[in-house]
């Protein structure tokens, strides 16, 4: 994965936590908070700090939002991190985008505004990479002969609107389910893709190493048109 670079709204415990899993992957960050004392907590060296808030302009434009690939708001208010995503993503166009949010129950009404949601009782910061960096294999199921991998994949905006089905080739890639806000499907092959769903794939390792290509081309081809 090509280095990035990324905004980081929030300098508490998850912000620090994926501010230091980034750098440590060799991305570069910027970090927002509006409180100068919180960056007292973050240990990663390299990290650009700005004082301010997620919302603000002149704070965005000092973080790099015009070159921002990801953008994560994880303060410890929902209407905040909403807000500073929906900026993000409307106004800036960070292809990106993830808000930290209390109340779960928010989620669906969120994502069906296009910004992605983890819940504070399932954050993880696996799941934030996740979200930040469509078609990142983290931690996946592997066979004993290393050969068949299954993974969850965030869906990217360039396949937004393709046929699930589109991703199978016999004998390669299977899709396993389809997960849409809290409903799981194991039996949508032919269902559109829509933004923020997530894909479960069982492939052998050369299937899915096409996968990645196949979701960023510009034009809808199928696996076995390549």
């Amino acid at each position: 994965m090509e280095p990035q670079h990324v905004i980081v709204v929030g300098c508490g415990r998850v912000g620090s936590e994926l501010t230091h899993r980034l750098l440590g992957e060799g991305h570069s960050v910027a970090i927002v908070d509006k409180n100068p004392d919180a960056f007292r907590r973050l240990h990663a060296p390299g990290a650009r700090t700005v004082v301010g808030f997620g919302f603000d302009r002149e704070t965005l434009v000092e973080a790099g939002v015009d070159r921002a690939f990801g953008f994560a708001a994880v303060t410890s208010g929902d209407n905040s991190n909403i807000l500073s995503a929906r900026i993000a993503r409307d106004v800036y166009g960070v292809p990106n985008v993830v808000a930290r949010i209390y109340d779960p129950r928010r989620a669906v009404v969120y994502e069906r505004l296009g910004i992605q949601t983890v819940a504070t009782v399932t954050w993880t910061t696996d799941q934030a990479l996740g979200r930040l960096f469509p078609m990142r294999v983290e931690r996946p199921w592997v066979d004993s002969t290393g050969e068949l991998t299954v993974v969850e994949l965030t869906v990217p905006p360039e396949a937004i609107g393709r046929s699930l089905e589109e991703l199978e080739r016999s004998g390669e890639l299977s899709v396993v389910a389809l997960v849409r806000a809290s409903d799981v499907r194991l039996d949508a092959r032919r269902a559109v893709l829509q933004e923020g769903d997530r894909v479960v794939v069982a492939a052998k390792r050369a299937a899915l190493e096409e996968l990645g290509a196949w979701v960023r081309a510009d034009t809808a081809t199928t696996p076995e048109a390549r």
